[in-house]
């Protein structure tokens, strides 16, 4: 059963997270990251992915940097996790219920947009297999490479940027966020948006509390409990 935080209102506009919302990257971040720390004979705990989840790239650079003590720039772990996901990427595929909702949404002329942590080049590498699949989107926010974001998750910055470039420029309240990090959920709240969380298994229950609607997988949401055309 779906875990209702919140009364739930009425919306016009869909905003979705990208990494371990839409596509399942998450556990190629964590193969990554797995791989640098060995190369530096360092163990990769769990707890570690939990910490960054959401993060944007400057605040992921400077945890496995600074807090792990990793004997590199923050620009020498950047160039080494690129080359990491690169390979990785290929195997990148949807998450469960993620391309039945979005193509839904699309079909019935509701507007969509991603709001996602990565840069454009990080976005690239994910994206390269499912290309007409973000063609759908109105348009997407890349909160590493985006000039006119300031501040990443968990400011608000990126849902209201996004927000903004919809045509139509709804309020916040009309929009609802799909999200599964902590972060994503308290910037989108600090938006004044609704926000459905769909988070890590490994994440503990306290941490999803700030969500509307918590959900196992994107195949349990009902749009119509948003006022959204029902499947």
């Amino acid at each position: 059963m779906p875990s209702l935080n919140k009364a739930l209102k009425n919306v016009s506009h869909v905003i979705f997270d990208m990494d371990g919302l839409l596509l399942d990257t998450e556990t190629l971040y964590a193969q990554a990251f797995r791989n640098i720390l060995e190369r530096h004979g360092k163990p990769y705990h769990s707890e570690y992915h939990l910490k960054i989840l959401g993060c944007n790239s400057d605040v992921i650079n400077e945890f496995f940097v600074d807090q792990l003590g990793l004997p590199l720039s923050y620009k020498e772990f950047q160039d080494m996790k690129e080359e990491e996901m690169a390979a990785l990427v290929p195997t990148c595929s949807f998450m469960p219920g993620a391309q039945k909702l979005v193509e839904h949404l699309h079909k019935h002329k509701i507007p969509i947009a991603v709001a996602t942590s990565s840069g454009q080049q990080s976005f690239n590498q994910k994206t390269e297999r499912h290309k007409d699949f973000f063609k759908l989107f109105n348009h997407i926010v890349m909160g590493s490479t985006d000039p006119d974001v300031k501040n990443g998750k968990p400011a608000p910055d990126i849902f209201l940027v996004c927000a903004s470039r919809f045509a139509d420029k709804p309020q916040p309240d009309k929009c609802l966020v799909f999200e599964d990090s902590p972060n994503g959920v308290q910037g989108a709240k600090a938006a004044g948006m609704q926000v459905v969380m769909v988070p890590d298994q490994l994440l503990d229950p306290a941490l999803t509390k700030n969500a509307t609607l918590v959900l196992k997988s994107l195949e349990d949401f009902k749009p119509d409990m948003f006022g959204l055309p029902p499947f």
